[in-house]
């Protein structure tokens, strides 16, 4: 639950619709540039395209500018940010289904959501997936959280630096002056721009530099990036509530309450976890999802692009659900999705963000092979 403070209840009013706004921005990016991290991986394994990827770098390094740059002023009401925890090799793993099931399922967390607002069937399925599979989990969280403590490395260390023992920015120079010259680069070789013709299309380095603002919006107002996945577990604990009470009261997944910090600037304690209900982890992500829905579907309406496009294969809708449960499953495994570790974790240098990606990216690949081998065959 969210407990007061001093507050007045129009600080947790301003807190979620502040959410909500950063999620119809992120909503309406996404949708306009087709900003979707499923496939910029998917397309590098089966096409050797590298575009999308380019723009990710992009977002990343932004990001890591932007946050760094946060941080020297003090703006940055956590550092490194909550629900961040040690390394572990259960990161790999978690990462490694992520991979798996987001190609599969045509989309990550956040893809599903704007595709669906503009009208994919394909994508409620997926959704459907992670609701399933985020339940999943509880499960056997029990046995997986052992896991994750008994292959843990570096406890008490969350970032590189503080493993190094440096300052971030000795780290975070450098490695912008590296990237910097890669994308003076690709500007001179025209490699930032793909030709487009539809109507108010965004370029995709433009959406890349405006998720990285409205990431540093989340985290200097919010106290961290974007993250969801939590609140798709919150909706499968309510499901299974009401179908199963008694066995969801033995399941100890939905008594933990992760978070559990101060976020001063409000005069909040904000305490939540996986439990249904209207706890801070709600107020926080369960807006952030409706706007990324609804920035979408405005941006679809504005385009006349909106249709509900239902006729595909049935093995598609197959391969989007099943890949929708292990997402789902593997986001509460890693824990986290991409978005909270790629946009959010690697740019302050997070070691479990490292690890995350070191898995994600050969489950992508196994996933592109089983999506060429048996979904989009002819």
């Amino acid at each position: 639950m969210i407990i007061f403070g001093n507050a007045m209840p129009y600080e947790v009013i301003f807190l979620a619709g502040t959410c909500l706004i950063i999620g119809f921005s992120a909503g309406f990016i996404m949708h306009r540039s087709d900003y979707c991290m499923a496939g910029m991986f998917r397309d590098l394994f089966l096409f050797r395209a590298t575009f999308m990827l380019r723009t990710l770098m992009l977002l990343i390094v932004s990001a890591m500018v932007l946050f760094e740059g946060a941080r020297f002023l003090n703006l940055l009401p956590f550092y490194p940010f909550p629900l961040l925890g040690s390394l572990s090799f259960s990161n790999i793993i978690g990462g490694f289904l992520f991979g798996l099931g987001m190609v599969l399922a045509g989309g990550c967390v956040v893809g599903t959501l704007y595709k669906m607002g503009a009208g994919s069937l394909l994508s409620l399925t997926a959704f459907s997936g992670l609701i399933i599979g985020s339940g999943l989990y509880a499960e056997i969280h029990p046995s997986w959280s052992v896991f994750a403590r008994n292959t843990a490395l570096f406890p008490g260390i969350v970032t590189l630096p503080q493993l190094i023992g440096c300052d971030p920015y000795v780290i975070v120079l450098p490695t912008v002056i590296v990237s910097m010259f890669f994308f003076w680069k690709w500007h001179q070789r025209g490699l930032w721009l793909r030709q487009a013709y539809a109507d108010g299309y965004l370029q995709p380095w433009r959406a890349a530099t405006g998720l990285a603002l409205i990431n540093l919006c989340s985290y200097c107002i919010v106290g961290m990036p974007m993250e969801i996945t939590t609140t798709y577990a919150k909706i499968a604990g309510f499901f299974e509530r009401f179908l199963w009470p008694q066995h969801f009261a033995a399941l100890v997944y939905f008594q933990g309450q992760p978070l559990n910090v101060r976020l001063s600037r409000f005069d909040l304690q904000l305490v939540g976890g996986g439990a249904p209900g209207l706890d801070a982890i709600a107020y926080i992500q369960g807006p952030v999802i409706v706007g990324i829905i609804l920035g979408s579907l405005f941006s679809a309406i504005r385009l006349g692009e909106f249709s509900l496009r239902w006729r595909l294969p049935l093995r598609q809708y197959g391969s989007v659900l099943v890949g929708g449960i292990i997402m789902g499953l593997a986001s509460r495994m890693a824990p986290g999705c991409n978005v909270w570790h790629l946009l959010g974790g690697l740019p302050i240098l997070a070691l479990q963000s490292f690890f995350f990606l070191a898995g994600l990216l050969p489950g992508a690949w196994f996933g592109a092979r089983l999506l060429a081998g048996f979904i989009l065959r002819t």
